[in-house]
Parts: structure tokens; C-alpha cells; sequence
């Protein structure tokens, strides 16, 4: 559709239908759509994820749409209000699919407007609010707990009436329904943070207990706070996917969004009766979260620092180049069935061996181009869970560790290499590594032993162990 200068027209409420053939359009009139759901930061996952999932369950049931709360930058409203909250979600894999999204009724930005999202969290059609404000906007101290010295809290304490926080708005929301004699909104954390329902929920107790212990009580006894767990590759919008998406919808996106064609949303089965019937579009409800995550970490996050160790030293770039490699490629599925699988065991509605096949197959998607080097980041950090804990495991049953050492021993070779270059490294132990590093000599046993003096990285249990320690000088030995 184009105007008279033959310019496509900007994607919005009237022109969406007359998109290219082929592309993916609402399959529900947009005008008979109620906001049920508040989201609370919405970025690139949230539209290329949850606003998905809802998108498909507004096809048969209406009362779920979405107003969407930015709760600093207007962005993405400035982007979509002039497309009546439209965007384009380009899935990419072998053959890349175009969708045009209309979950998303309203943009609010709530410094601008808070009586707007006030009266949207106390409304009675709304039965749900979920939230992926990144980690950091949780306002949580290192163990888990709210942190009342967070410049944020310190401020909504100070005045409950006009938060800036996530969690002063869940709290004034709440406050305000408790008020009007309306159930509570069941609140779904959607960030990648262990335990993230019952963490959030602690918070908001203890923000409520501060300035209204009786609220606090009701929340304490009637919220829903459920575990989630949440996945999918979503790369940032550029100019290349922009021109993209007009080329293949013929109509203009401001904000298009990309990912992987792969999306996998588990939720705790604990939202109750006047939920949403996620399950119907591919939501997994379980009462373990827990065992998804673990399969997660080990399986996709332990061998993605695999490949990337292993990876950068054969020369490669991206994930998609180190799985084309025939060695790597075999590294990958050996140490996910022979080794990792053993150590988990599957929540009901999840097949291990599936699963880690799918991820072989995300992992070839020529479409998702994931640095090795940006995964190589923080690997002091991420190791201990990803890989370690795996061979704690093994080595406690009694199977064998080699294979498992190796992603480890590439960390060793990565982390001296980069030093011996001068390059930074990305790490919260980066000094101590560079340190480390000048120590080495080649000498496998001795420059594992500098690595195995990294107490925040390898726990005496595993320095003490013979059979570990061999396994890894003999992987450090192979990949000099």
C-alpha cells in the first residue's frame, strides 16, 4: 500500500490490512480487544515474546490486551502511537516469517502520566501485570532482599503516591484495589533472575509492610507471584531490519522486532481460575520451574560457553560458524547427552533429549548472528553455574569428568591468551585474571594450578579432587 508518491504508507489501524501477502496479520478484531493485562517494560524481549504469546490467545479469547508501561523512556511510545501500538516481528530461521502484532492497545509512560497507569492497575479488567525490567529493576540487594538504600526506594517510601519504581507501582496499584474491594492482579516477573516471582513478591511485602502493614498482610495471604522462566534470542532493531520489514510487508515499521523463530515461556501453575489460558498457546505451566531452569542453564547456557571458548580459539566468530565446525558440532551434542543429561532430571512436560536437539538447532540458525566473544564475557561469573555444577554432580556419581574440563581448559587458554594480547577482558575478576595469566608458562600442571587459586571460580571440594585436577590439566595439555 503506498501513497501518491509511491512511498509505503506507515504500518498502523488502517493500513496493517493491506500488507504484502504472506504476512501474518491479527486474527481478531482489534476494536473488541480489552486491556487485561499491564506490562511493565516494554523492550524488545517483551514485544518479541509475551506480547507474541498474547497476541495468539486474543484469536479466541478478547479480554487480554496489553497496555504497555515504560517507566522512564518514551521511546517506544513515540515509535508506536502513531501505528496504534502495531509492530512488525520478523522470526528468523532457515526461512524468516513476518508477523504484524496487535496486542499492544496502549502506551503509557508512566513519569508523563501516572494517573493513567494507576487507574489501568486498579481497574477490574485488569487481572494481570507482568514485567521484564531487566534484573536491576528489581531493586534487590546481592542476597535477594529489597533494597531499602536503592535510590528509587529510598524515594516511593518517602512518597508511596508517586512512585518511579516497579515495585512502588505494583504497590500503590495493589493499595488502590485493596481499597476498592478488587482481588489483587497477579504479578509475572518475566526476567531472567532464579526464583524471580518469589523474590519479587518478597519485595513488594516488605515495601507494603513499610508503609502499611495491613496491605502488606493481604498481599502476604492473596498475591500471585509465580516463577518463570523465559527464552529466546532477540537481536536489536537496526536500519538493515527495518529495510527489511518494508520490503517483505510493504509498509513502514518505525520499531520492528527480530528473533529467533525458537520461543519457549514456563510459568508456575499458580495463577488460578481468571487466568489467561496460556497453556493454549504454548505456555508451559508447571510446578517446577526450577528443573526448566537447571535444564536450561546446563544445556543451553553450558554449552553455548562451550562453543564459545572452544570456538574463539579455532579461529571462529559467531555460534553459527563454531557449530558448522564438524569437531565442535560433536564436542557440543556428546557433552549435552553423555554428560549434562545424566545430571538432570526432566519436569514433567520436558524431554531432555528434544530439548537439547532443539538447541543444536537454534545454535545453526543462519539467521542469528551471537558473537562468541560477547558470550565469552563475565566467564568467572557464569562458569561455576554452568559448567561446574555439572561436574560436581558427575563427579559425585562417579561417571567421568574429561569431556566436561574441556570448555573449562578453553577458558584457561582464552583468558591467557587475551592477556597476552593486551586485549581487555570483560570480567568482574578481570585483574586477578590478568595476573593470573602472567603467571602461566605453558606448563598445563602448573597453569591450571594458578587458575584453581580463583576461590570465587573453582570451590576447594573441586581443587581437592585428583580426578578432576587431571582431567583438566590433560584438557589444558590438548588445546596448548
Amino acid at each position: 500500500m503506498t501513497d501518491t508518491l509511491s512511498r509505503p504508507l506507515r504500518l498502523n489501524a488502517v493500513s496493517y490490512p493491506a500488507a504484502v501477502p504472506g504476512v501474518a496479520l491479527p486474527a481478531y478484531d482489534r476494536d473488541k480487544v480489552t486491556v487485561g493485562v499491564v506490562h511493565f517494560g516494554p523492550g524488545a524481549f517483551h514485544r518479541a515474546h509475551q506480547a507474541f504469546y498474547f497476541d495468539q490467545l486474543l484469536a479466541q479469547d478478547p479480554r487480554w490486551g496489553l497496555c504497555a508501561v515504560s517507566l522512564k523512556s518514551p521511546g517506544v511510545r513515540d515509535a508506536l502511537q502513531p501505528q496504534d501500538g502495531l509492530y512488525t516481528l520478523a522470526q528468523l530461521d532457515a526461512e524468516t516469517t513476518f508477523r504484524v502484532v496487535g496486542s499492544i492497545l496502549e502506551v503509557l509512560v508512566a513519569p508523563e502520566d501516572p494517573p493513567s497507569v494507576f487507574a489501568r492497575l486498579a481497574a477490574p479488567t485488569t487481572r494481570m501485570v507482568t514485567l521484564t525490567v531487566t534484573e536491576k529493576g528489581y531493586c534487590l540487594t546481592g542476597d535477594g532482599k529489597l533494597d531499602l538504600a536503592h535510590p528509587d526506594i529510598v524515594h516511593d517510601l518517602a512518597k508511596p503516591r508517586e512512585p518511579v519504581s516497579a515495585v512502588g507501582y505494583l504497590v500503590e496499584g495493589l493499595r488502590r484495589r485493596h481499597l476498592a474491594g478488587l482481588p489483587p492482579y497477579a504479578v509475572v516477573a518475566c526476567d531472567n533472575l532464579a526464583d524471580n516471582g518469589w523474590r519479587l513478591k518478597a519485595a513488594v511485602v516488605a515495601f507494603a509492610e513499610s508503609i502499611d502493614p495491613a496491605l502488606a498482610a493481604w498481599i502476604e495471604a492473596e498475591g500471585r507471584f509465580p516463577r518463570t522462566m523465559v527464552d529466546s534470542i532477540t537481536p536489536a532493531t537496526d536500519d538493515a531490519l527495518r529495510a527489511r520489514v518494508e520490503a517483505a510487508t510493504g509498509l513502514t515499521d518505525a520499531w520492528p522486532i527480530q528473533r529467533e523463530a525458537f520461543t519457549q515461556w514456563v510459568v508456575e501453575d499458580v495463577l488460578g481460575p481468571d487466568a489467561p489460558d496460556l497453556a493454549s498457546v504454548g505456555v508451559t505451566l508447571t510446578d517446577d520451574v526450577r528443573g526448566f531452569e537447571r535444564a536450561k542453564l546446563r544445556l543451553l547456557n553450558g554449552v553455548h560457553s562451550t562453543i564459545a571458548y572452544a570456538g574463539l580459539l579455532k579461529g571462529h566468530e559467531t555460534v553459527f560458524e563454531a557449530i558448522s565446525d564438524p569437531d565442535l558440532a560433536k564436542l557440543a551434542e556428546d557433552l549435552m547427552v553423555q554428560d549434562i543429561i545424566p545430571t538432570l532430571t526432566a519436569p514433567r512436560g520436558l524431554d531432555l533429549l528434544a530439548y537439547a536437539q532443539a538447541i543444536l538447532g537454534r545454535f545453526r540458525n543462519p539467521e542469528i548472528r551471537h558473537l562468541l566473544s560477547q558470550i565469552a564475557w563475565d566467564g568467572s561469573q557464569k562458569l561455576p553455574f554452568r559448567i561446574l555444577g555439572t561436574v560436581a554432580d558427575a563427579l559425585e556419581a562417579g561417571r567421568p569428568v574429561d569431556r566436561l574440563a574441556l570448555p573449562l581448559a578453553a577458558w584457561m587458554h582464552f583468558v591467557r591468551r587475551r592477556a597476552a594480547e593486551g586485549v581487555k577482558i570483560v570480567d568482574p575478576l578481570a585483574d586477578r585474571l590478568v595476573e593470573t595469566a602472567a603467571a602461566c608458562t605453558g606448563d598445563a600442571r602448573a597453569d591450571v594450578a594458578q587458575f584453581l587459586k580463583l576461590e570465587p571460580v573453582f570451590n576447594r571440594d573441586l581443587t581437592a579432587n585428583a580426578t578432576f585436577v587431571a582431567a583438566l590439566e590433560k584438557a589444558y595439555g590438548e588445546l596448548a
